[in-house]
This record gives C-alpha cells, sequence and structure tokens, in this order.
C-alpha cells in the first residue's frame, strides 16, 4: 500500500537580528551577524491540515526582544488555514518560541513526548537558567488541556497519520521530537530545534541551549537517517530555509517556503 503524500510549508512568523556567537557551543571566533528566524510549519493533504508548533505572541516578543513580521495566525490564513478549525497540532517541544498561541487551536488535538511533559514540569526548571526558554503559563496551559484529554503523548516514535510521525530526538531539550513526512520529493524532516541552523548539523556545531550534547549529535544522526537526503532535512531557525527554497506565490516571497 502506498504511502499518502503531502505538501508541507515553512511559515515566517518572527526575526531576531544576532550574531554567530550566541548560535554555538562555545561560540563563534568570526562572530558576525547570523540572525535567526521563527517558523511554523503546515502539512497540508488527505484531507487534512496539521500544524507543527505554534509560535509565540506579542506579549513574549516583547518581553524577549523579538520582533513578529506577521503573527502565527496571520501566516496560517494567508495559506487558507482557520486555526479554529485545526484537529491535530504536533508540539516539537514546549517552548516558548513553540508552544505560545495554543489557545489559537480549540478544537486541536496536541502531540507531545512523554519526556518533554517530565521535563518541563520536573526538577530541572528549578534552575533559572534551564527554564528561561519556557514560560510558565504555556507549560501550565498544556498541563490544563492534558487534563481535558487534548493531548496525545507519545513516546518515542508515533503516528499522528498516515504518512506523518514523530520521532523523539532530545538534545536541546529532554523531550524534544522531529517530524517525518511523506511528500512528492521523498520523506521530509522537520527537524525543529534538533539543528536551529544548517551550521549546526553540517558544521558538526550544537547550539549552546542544550538539555544533552551527545543527544543533540545522536539527533542529527537520526533527522538523516529518517530523510531521504540531507537536503531533505529542514533546520528549525534558518533563515537560509527561505531561500533553498520557493515561495508558493510571489506575495508570499520571504515570509513562507514549499518544502515538498
Amino acid at each position: 500500500m502506498s504511502v499518502p503524500q503531502y505538501e508541507v510549508y515553512a511559515i515566517k512568523y518572527a526575526h531576531h537580528a544576532r550574531t554567530a556567537s550566541a548560535n554555538f557551543l562555545g561560540g563563534d571566533p568570526h562572530d558576525g551577524p547570523m540572525p535567526m528566524d521563527y517558523f511554523v510549519w503546515l502539512i497540508r493533504g488527505q484531507g487534512r491540515e496539521i500544524v507543527v508548533d505554534t509560535g509565540f505572541n506579542a506579549k513574549a516578543a516583547a518581553r524577549r526582544g523579538r520582533q513578529i513580521t506577521r503573527p502565527v495566525e496571520e501566516g496560517l490564513r494567508l495559506m487558507g488555514v482557520d486555526p479554529a478549525a485545526v484537529e491535530d497540532v504536533v508540539i516539537t517541544h514546549l517552548h516558548y518560541d513553540h508552544v505560545g498561541n495554543f489557545d489559537l487551536f480549540p478544537k486541536a488535538m496536541f502531540h507531545l513526548q512523554d519526556l518533554e511533559m517530565q521535563y518541563a514540569t520536573g526538577r530541572y526548571m528549578t534552575v533559572a537558567s534551564i527554564r528561561h526558554s519556557y514560560d510558565e503559563d504555556n507549560v501550565v496551559g498544556m498541563v490544563r488541556r492534558v487534563y481535558a484529554e487534548r493531548v496525545r503523548f507519545h513516546d518515542g516514535d508515533g503516528e499522528v497519520a498516515p504518512g506523518v510521525t514523530v520521532h523523539h530526538v532530545g538534545g536541546h531539550t529532554m523531550g524534544l521530537q522531529v517530524v517525518r513526512v511523506a511528500t512528492r520529493r521523498g520523506w521530509v524532516v522537520l527537524a525543529s530545534d534538533a539543528s536551529h541552523y544548517y551550521a549546526n548539523m553540517e558544521q558538526g556545531r550544537p547550539y549552546p541551549i542544550i538539555y544533552n550534547v551527545g543527544d543533540m549529535v545522536d539527533g542529527w544522526r537520526r533527522a538523516h537517517a529518517l530523510a531521504d537526503s540531507p537536503g531533505h532535512v529542514i533546520p528549525g531557525h534558518d533563515p537560509l530555509v527561505l531561500e533553498r527554497y520557493p515561495a508558493p506565490d510571489a506575495k508570499m516571497q520571504g515570509s513562507v517556503a514549499r518544502l515538498d
């Protein structure tokens, strides 16, 4: 039986001007400009619209000094998606820039790794430097959705839909997961923060916000093993994604990339 195929889109919603030292464990000797883009992802096909991660809102952007370029809900509507109608949302991990705006999706089942909830509500959150990337309200909000039976937990590998699977890799956080999607060009892996930039995995230089360095390195290998080629692995924050992949149409140039 053939595997269903999907369209996959990276939708930019925010930007942060920064230098390379902020993006590599141990810094960078040149430390030139190396900005960060923020994305949510849309998987579309077989009568489904699956959203991967939910970004952050204006309040979080102001608090953390980030620039919203187009609010997440507007980016999704640009693609013809009503957030209120979405039935499946994959949360790769619970950092503020991947689970904010969860309240835009009142009908959704949220897909999350067991270990990520354990991490975000456990002993390590008593350490300020580790919990810095988490927002308490987001974590509490996701706990409430657990009690409302709107979180589907995965323990390692799991299926969201035929041809759309999640895979635990850890590294950046204890419970980080990547998403594997069957497309017309083969298996694409949305690596999220398994590798923020192409350079992290291609040069073997980990991102500095990290739970376990060894798990991060193994996560790069796992992502590549799941994908049809290195070019099928999509990093989570690299502006180069918008250069390497075409926009769905000219009006979306620089803000949406088609990855399939």
